[in-house]
């Protein structure tokens, strides 16, 4: 008779098809990479099956691989129910939740309001993805998401979270020696900064082209957090949501007829939205952005 398979194994597993990688999935549970892989082989020989084939970007699932995944995610959400369960009426929420957001909201808004949350639930362990990128509801990366646009597919529920607005922005110095820019001068006389355009994570990034489909950076960075450095720093003229280009006091809002509207979606898998501590956070970001509506759209 075969010995019961450790859930620790399985939840091992579970990390590696999510994440795609060893190395990645090792950060992620917290143990280092010879630890999980051994832990994999040894599941491997347990189950007599091959179940992920390595390739140059990191593991891929076979057949058998992709029959026990679904086998593990049903185990996995019965596990969260479980939990959610015993915490019956009480106010006490524990295990992990992990938020993806895009760096620029995760830092200027939600990273500084966190901690009421966090209070809020003294026992639960929050982790705020904050990244040029996002973790992927759909494959359980994340519990809850906060994407530029809104997913087309996958097994996902997803709403409108807020509206926001971007404008352009230079620094005092900049237009001290440069002069104020306009729609017949911008793409001439000034230096322009952006994103890197094939790193780009999503097209609702793609903000100068709706300025002017001949503007380009010449200064550009993978990260929003770097480019308001930039501008403040008076190395030129860069588009800047609101909630950090307006709240800057080293930044100027130039071409004031320029604005651009985007919104963000929030995401949530449809297995695990209904989790107490998913359903908690969701509706503290919800009043979050609601008292905030003036900070993301200006006034």
């Amino acid at each position: 008779m075969m010995q019961p398979i450790p859930w620790g194994d399985l939840q091992d597993f579970l990390a590696i098809a999510r994440a795609g990688q060893i190395a990645r999935a090792a950060a992620q549970v917290g143990v280092d990479a010879t630890t999980i892989g051994r832990r994999l082989r040894r599941l491997e020989a347990r189950l007599g099956a091959t179940l992920f084939e390595q390739t140059r970007e990191g593991q891929v699932l076979t057949e058998a691989g992709e029959r026990l995944l679904a086998q593990v995610e049903t185990m996995q959400r019965a596990a969260e129910r479980i939990g959610d369960a015993g915490d019956g009426d009480r106010e006490t929420l524990s295990g992990l939740l992990r938020v993806s957001v895009s760096e620029g909201f995760g830092t200027w808004l939600v990273a500084e309001h966190l901690h009421d949350f966090a209070h809020r639930h003294p026992a639960l362990t929050i982790d705020l993805v904050a990244s040029s990128g996002f973790l992927s509801p759909s494959k359980r990366e994340a519990d809850v998401a906060v994407l530029l646009e809104r997913p087309s597919a996958g097994p996902v529920v997803a709403s409108k979270l807020a509206d926001y607005t971007l404008r352009l922005y230079a620094s005092r110095g900049y237009l001290d020696r440069h002069g104020q820019p306009t729609r017949s001068t911008i793409a001439a006389d000034h230096r322009l900064i952006g994103y890197i355009p094939d790193l780009l994570y999503s097209p609702e990034l793609r903000y100068l082209r709706e300025i002017d489909a001949g503007l380009s950076p010449v200064l550009r960075s993978s990260s929003i957090n770097a480019q308001a450095r930039l501008i403040a720093s008076g190395a030129g003229i860069g588009v800047l949501p609101h909630f950090i280009g307006g709240h800057d006091p080293a930044l100027i809002r130039v071409m004031p007829e320029v604005e651009i509207a985007r919104a963000f979606w929030l995401v949530t898998h449809r297995d695990t939205r209904q989790l107490r501590r998913v359903r908690a956070f969701r509706a503290w970001l919800v009043e979050l952005v609601t008292r905030h509506r003036t900070q993301l759209v200006g006034d």
